[in-house]
């Protein structure tokens, strides 16, 4: 009766966080901190490869006030890092450092695909399809 319950409500009694893995509900509404130490804004998403499973973004939004007007700015998985004294990400640039990275601008599906590159070029890393 309790999975029965459990699948009702939505929860998964099974998808546990380890010392290594953390369940996306969690990642999503995290907060990044910038290279000074400030906070920029939030994981609103987690971008997964459909084939291989591999993290490809999370998107990080910020700019607007109470979730109205923010804008989104996929970050490179590998460009953040968790701070478990800030219980958030940090990510090796500044506010405004990020503010000149490329953002999304669109909801069509083609904006991952002709821009991808430059999000990837603009923080330094190794796309995640190589």
């Amino acid at each position: 009766m309790d999975q029965v319950n459990n699948a009702v409500s939505g929860k998964d009694p099974y998808a546990k966080d380890t010392a290594t893995l953390i369940a996306s509900d969690k990642v999503e509404g995290t907060a990044v901190y910038g290279a000074d130490g400030d906070r920029i804004g939030s994981i609103q998403r987690v971008l997964l490869e459909k084939r291989g499973g591999r993290v490809a973004y999370a998107v990080l939004s910020f700019g607007g006030f109470w979730g109205i007007g923010d804008e989104y700015y996929p970050l490179p998985w590998e460009t953040l890092t968790y701070d478990e004294q800030l219980d958030g990400y940090r990510i090796a640039l500044t506010k405004e450092q990020v503010e000149g990275a490329p953002k999304y601008r669109d909801d069509s599906e083609d904006w991952y695909r002709n821009n991808g590159r430059s999000v990837y070029d603009y923080y330094g890393v190794p796309p995640y399809w190589i």
